[in-house]
């Protein structure tokens, strides 16, 4: 993971759109060969806390999942928030090993198969790459005036961006306060203990990819002191639209609010 990281040799943010509109500065950017998303305050400068947003499987960094928190974190609590393509996605180039497994993992749902060994594949394959991007990332955002490195960090995904932010947040200390959940697996479970962060947990009663004994499992594994697990009822897809308010108030009262949370 460490020579994953290096191949950037800690590049700089390269700014290549920008646009403002209601309140919040968008601009796109690369790091490396990694594509993103900024969007901070359009009034204002100087440092402030950074929340990053890591989208679900087969997504991008601007799908509206990531949008509907991303907008309310700068205009209610006056963040900076970031989001970047995984591998496969978005701006980046195709994948073919992740392409090669998510072919096989489709394959096998149309026989009405299990996934089998395809998706621990794909998972490492994710978090192999994607973990030392969001850190070459996170380097070059804290160089800017508009962030800065005093502040504190966030993190926000769920399914596939709950599942890499576990991993993320096990492996980067400066984050520190995570909304996961959407993802369980034998290798979350066993590096939950080394997460001891505050955690806001979500999980769908009834998420037939996601047994709920297995994500109560992975609750009960996580090392950290404060953690409050919010289980809604509906599938994977149907996580209720409040719990965008209860991210707002939860990251506005651990990692400090410049504006007015709800």
């Amino acid at each position: 993971m460490r020579r994953q990281r290096e191949r950037w040799c800690n590049p700089a943010v390269r700014v290549t759109s920008g646009t403002v509109a209601d309140g919040i500065r968008e601009q796109l950017f690369t790091v490396g060969g990694i594509p993103g998303v900024l969007w901070t305050p359009a009034e204002g400068c100087g440092p402030r806390p950074l929340v990053l947003i890591g989208h679900g499987g087969g997504q991008h960094k601007k799908e509206p999942g990531v949008l509907s928190r991303a907008f309310p974190y700068v205009t209610s609590c006056g963040f900076a928030v970031a989001s970047i393509d995984a591998p496969g996605v978005g701006g980046r180039p195709e994948h073919p090993e992740i392409k090669r497994l998510v072919a096989e993992m489709t394959e096998r749902e149309a026989a009405g198969e299990p996934a089998g060994p395809a998706w621990p594949a794909l998972c490492e394959v994710m978090v192999t790459e994607i973990v030392p991007d969001w850190q070459a990332t996170l380097d070059a955002l804290q160089k800017l005036d508009r962030v800065g490195d005093s502040q504190p960090v966030g993190y926000y995904g769920l399914s596939q961006g709950g599942g890499v932010g576990m991993h993320l947040v096990a492996a980067e200390p400066r984050i520190t306060a995570a909304v996961l959940g959407l993802d369980e697996s034998d290798v979350l479970i066993s590096i939950a203990p080394r997460i001891t962060i505050p955690v806001e947990f979500v999980m769908q009663w009834d998420d037939a990819g996601h047994p709920r004994d297995s994500m109560l499992t992975l609750f009960d594994a996580l090392g950290s002191a404060e953690k409050t697990l919010h289980a809604n009822p509906g599938s994977h897809f149907e996580v209720p639209d409040f719990e965008i308010d209860s991210s707002i108030r939860f990251f506005a009262r651990h990692l400090g609010s410049q504006g007015a949370a709800i």
